[in-house]
């Protein structure tokens, strides 16, 4: 077992410690998934509609798979604590806490907003928001044990487990203080034993062990050990997990404890899951979603553990080998059911960094190891230099699928054709007319499903923009018969009928012939790019292979931020709405009203870095409004602010607070509209309005090295009349 060296030294990791991150991560998106569709569902209405859940059951259900969901997006967006606070193991509470309120837009990201003293995490965010720090902001003797013991703290747990491989005591106490930001008491207790159990998970595969380790990290008089206790007992007294099911709902169930979804009678569905599952994946899951309750939450932390413990192959399908296709697993006589074939890796996070939104597997897997050898004092390590698809991971495909016509283009991840990893993308096509081109693409944005306008909301940018240099490397496979030409290709949403397409210039490869592709995307008027990827041609009847070994862009973007000749739908939606309101009249591109405080409407990505940034502002009865850059949340960021008095400021703000960096007298009035500026560049930033330079200043003080842009407006209404980014 590795344990902690406290001193901060460096420690060795796992040899597999990334994919069986990966795989973690895969565990816990599939089990959401799994168990989304019929959250809250009692268990004699599962089995009497859908019967036991032994695969995906959304389309039955007329869903999507693929969704905005709180247990997701929560665990991965408060993992970024450790990132943007030193990835230290002195993280405190309240660090967390200022994590919470930059990453969430109050009643609308991310969690379930459910009210005070209903909502635990909601409650929680009013408290922190109201000055209290973490943390008192989730504890019982402020919300009360009933509110305090709701199940949120067990479901964002996992990437604490998944920094700490192999050190369950570490994990706990970074559980402990994670959840008690907005938990307390029995909530917090089975976070850690989760927490403990997964880290663990690394390194031991007895599942009677994984137990006997978690409890040592929990008070032995604690209900979650008495919970455990009896579990036990009713597996060695029972051997049909529908009996213990059954004591658990008599002594355990949700009428022995108040609110709407307590920790004590889903943590026993987890353990439930566990036991009875002997370690099987299917066959766990399946006990933890037909059981009820808060069937997404248990299955995706169960999901997650058994994945850390069993890597890829735990997951037992056909995508497991390597398979995308299912032509190609019934050709394998491949196990089913195949659990990571119609995922794909695919993710959405909807906090206020919108350019983390739209994500994969591979990508959250890549952030969480990159934590994790930051705490065991390692640099790191991303594979292919930092390449945003990389696919060096088993089976790994990061959102790219074949086309309906599934007989044109099958995808596999395969060993080999690697300049620098192990790994890459087979994409074997079939051409069936002279100038035919097939498509291999992954989405770089995504707008809400109206299938979905009940559930969590989604706020996005793209991560890809015009004026960015896509790259990408490809092999041709030995043994094709012809030439294939390949373009490097994004389509985007103009809120036209079929998406824009543009294309790179055209190469071709010969049988074995190895080529690198680059391509700087032309401006589209506006509209967000929501795919990218490539697109293969040749002649009548060809068929082959082409392997890609990445994909991947830099670079600072070159485009307008506003709607060009369409109607501006898809545009007006790429911005992360964090205002009180949203208004556009007539040919206004938009009109942002903010009723108390400040609020800011985002856009871009944490990747970008030095820039200029430029918006025509014209103030209407507003206390202050402004241009901000580097923006990596709502209250980490640069800002370029006319505020009331006749003055300019250029501020910095980070986690609550908000220094001045410069200030001038500027005479400003109602109705007039005002062009601001501010360009970032290393540690410098220039600030000019009007074309008339103000500002240049150095910030030497923990500078913002990255982040998108946004507009900011204080009590009032500010008209944008337009906005644009450009390489600084």
């Amino acid at each position: 077992m590795i344990r902690s060296d406290l001193k901060g030294n460096s420690m060795s990791l796992p040899v597999d410690y990334a994919e069986r991150v990966y795989a973690g991560v895969l565990g816990k998106t599939i089990g959401v998934y799994l168990g989304r569709p019929f959250e809250g569902w009692s268990y004699e209405r599962i089995l009497a509609e859908l019967g036991p859940i032994e695969y995906y059951v959304h389309q039955r259900l007329g869903q999507p798979l693929v969704v905005v969901d709180d247990d997701l997006t929560g665990t991965f967006t408060f993992l970024r604590a450790l990132a943007d606070h030193g990835a230290t193991r002195a993280l405190t509470p309240e660090q967390v806490g200022q994590t919470w309120l930059n990453y969430l837009i109050e009643g609308r990201s991310t969690l379930w907003w459910g009210g005070l003293g209903t909502s635990t995490e909601h409650t929680a965010y009013l408290r922190l928001a109201a000055g209290i720090p973490a943390p008192r902001s989730g504890s019982a003797a402020l919300n009360g044990q009933v509110v305090a013991e709701q199940i949120g703290a067990q479901i964002f747990v996992d990437g604490w487990a998944m920094v700490a491989p192999g050190d369950p005591a570490l994990a706990a106490d970074l559980a402990r203080r994670a959840a008690s930001v907005s938990h307390d008491g029995a909530a917090v207790e089975a976070a850690q034993l989760l927490a403990a159990m997964e880290a663990l998970a690394f390194v031991e595969s007895d599942i009677d062990t994984l137990l006997d380790e978690g409890l040592r990290c929990i008070p032995a008089e604690s209900i979650i050990a008495r919970l455990a206790g009896d579990l036990r007992e009713w597996r060695a007294e029972f051997p049909d997990w529908r009996a213990a099911r059954r004591m658990l709902a008599e002594q355990y169930g949700y009428e022995r404890y108040g609110g709407g979804c307590h920790v004590v009678p889903n943590h026993g569905v987890v353990l439930l899951g566990l036991l009875y599952g002997g370690g099987d994946f299917g066959r766990s899951l399946m006990i933890a979603n037909t059981s009820g309750w808060d069937t997404d939450c248990n299955s995706g932390n169960l999901g997650c553990l058994l994945a850390l413990r069993g890597g890829l192959a735990a997951l037992d399908g056909p995508a497991g080998q390597g398979v995308q296709s299912q032509k190609d697993a019934a050709q394998l006589n491949a196990p089913t059911p195949d659990w990571r074939g119609p995922v794909a890796d695919r993710l959405l996070l909807s906090s206020a960094d919108g350019g983390r939104s739209v994500t994969d597997a591979v990508i959250e897997a890549g952030q969480i190891v990159t934590l994790g050898r930051a705490l065991a004092g390692l640099p790191p390590a991303p594979p292919k230099a930092g390449a945003r698809f990389h696919f060096d991971f088993p089976g790994a495909v990061q959102g790219f699928q074949p086309p309906a016509d599934e007989g044109a283009l099958a995808i596999q991840n395969v060993a080999g054709h690697s300049a620098l990893g192990t790994r890459s993308l087979a994409l074997r096509y079939q051409l069936s007319a002279a100038g035919q081109a097939v498509q291999a693409l992954t989405p770089t944005f995504a707008l809400p499903d109206p299938r979905m306008e009940h559930a969590y909301r989604l706020f996005a940018s793209p991560t890809l923009y015009p004026g960015q240099t896509v790259r990408a490397r490809l092999a041709a496979d030995a043994g094709n018969a012809a030439l294939v030409t390949a373009r490097l290709m994004v389509e985007a949403d103009d809120a036209g009928d079929p998406l824009a397409r543009l294309e790179g210039p055209a190469s071709s490869l010969a049988a074995g012939e190895e080529l690198e592709l680059s391509w700087t995307v032309d401006d589209l008027d506006g509209a967000p790019i929501t795919s990218v990827g490539l697109a293969l041609s040749g002649a009548a009847g060809t068929a082959g292979t082409v392997y890609l070994d990445y994909l991947t862009w830099d670079g600072a973007p070159q485009t307008r931020l506003a709607r060009g000749a369409t109607d501006g739908t898809a545009w007006r939606q790429a911005w992360v709405d964090a205002m009180d309101q949203r208004a556009q009249r007539g040919d206004e591109p938009l009109r942002l009203i903010q009723n108390h405080g400040t609020g800011l409407l985002l856009h871009g990505t944490r990747e970008w870095t030095d820039y200029a940034a430029s918006a025509t502002l014209t103030p209407q009865l507003v206390q202050a409004f402004g241009l901000a850059a580097r923006v990596q949340g709502l209250r980490r960021y640069y800002a370029l602010v006319l505020a009331e008095g006749g003055r300019a400021r250029l501020v910095k703000a980070r986690d609550g607070q908000t220094r001045v960096l410069a200030e001038a007298a500027f005479t400003w009035t109602r109705d007039q509209a005002y062009a601001l500026a501010l360009r970032v560049t290393g540690r410098r930033l220039l600030a000019s309005i009007n074309g008339q330079p103000l500002f240049d200043v150095s910030d030497e003080d923990q500078p913002l090295s990255s982040g998108g842009v946004a507009l900011l407006c204080a009590e009032g209404t500010v008209v944008v009349n337009a906005a644009a980014v450009a390489g600084a």
